[in-house]
């Protein structure tokens, strides 16, 4: 089971909000997800961005990889990936 870490829309229509969340590859992008790790809010000046580095460490060392995008976010956050 190819296991990525991966964002998670809400909110509504132009006012987006996302959770961090850990899923497998073939799932949807909104669906059935494995772990919450934290979200993300890009419209608050500056972005919101808070992750639980404990899980997010643990589901790497089991073999997660992050997409592109949450990659970006982790290495703004201080988190090596």
């Amino acid at each position: 089971m190819p296991v990525r870490i991966r964002l998670m829309r809400f909110g509504r229509r132009k006012r987006p909000f996302y959770r961090v969340v850990v899923a497998d590859s073939r799932s949807p992008r909104d669906g059935k997800y494995i772990d919450k790790l934290g979200y993300y809010d890009p419209l608050k000046e500056p972005y919101e961005f808070k992750i639980d580095e404990e899980k997010v460490k643990l589901w790497l060392s089991r073999g997660a990889q992050p997409t592109e995008t949450v990659r970006a976010l982790l290495r703004r956050a201080g988190i090596k990936v």
